[in-house]
């Protein structure tokens, strides 16, 4: 009787630890899909910005510090290894991103372009997918990190070596100061 209790009992904790364990991947693998949402929407912010650049530069020869700023900071954005490097290059390039929109109000021609007015629309959109998918992904982020450190699922995170993941957040400093991309018509 107290074999098939025994039983019971350790049945009981497999399945917990089973469980439990699928739970980790699945939310570790909502974290990873996340991402590549995030990913998808900074190539396509990527493959935008040639376009937008020379659009502005066939209007604006002389402002090649703009153009130059812009194309170093999508350099490094695309060259980021890890996402606190991916988060300083992204917020660099949004700055260079703004510097570029301004020189592009200095250019009546340019504004009334359709070229230039169908790029800040889809600029303008791909910025609002990008924060999309980042409060997206710092969600699954959360929920994957309250539960590694949350008891009993911190013990079989312990166990199989589950690791926290960050969150992507612009940094500290400019957290106040930063203002979405302003698309001006």
């Amino acid at each position: 009787m107290y074999l098939y209790i025994a039983l019971g009992v350790l049945a009981l904790i497999v399945l917990w630890i089973i469980a439990s364990y699928n739970r980790f991947i699945r939310l570790v693998n909502r974290a990873k899909e996340a991402w590549a949402d995030i990913d998808v929407q900074l190539k396509r912010r990527y493959d935008l910005i040639p376009n937008l650049v020379n659009t502005v530069k066939g209007y604006a020869e002389h402002e090649r510090s703009a153009f130059e700023n812009v194309t170093k900071a999508r350099a490094a954005a695309m060259g980021a290894r890890n996402l606190e490097e991916k988060g300083k290059a992204e917020n660099m390039l949004t700055g260079a991103l703004k510097s570029l929109l301004a020189v592009a109000e200095a250019y009546p021609d340019l504004k009334a372009n359709q070229n230039f007015l169908e790029l800040q629309r889809e600029l303008s959109d791909t910025e609002n997918k990008i924060q999309a998918a980042r409060r997206f992904y710092n969600g699954n982020v959360r929920d994957l990190n309250i539960g590694l450190e949350s008891f009993p699922g911190n013990v079989i995170a312990d166990i199989f070596k589950f690791a926290k993941m960050e969150f992507f957040e612009l940094e500290e400093g400019e957290r106040a100061a930063r203002s979405p991309v302003e698309v001006k018509f």
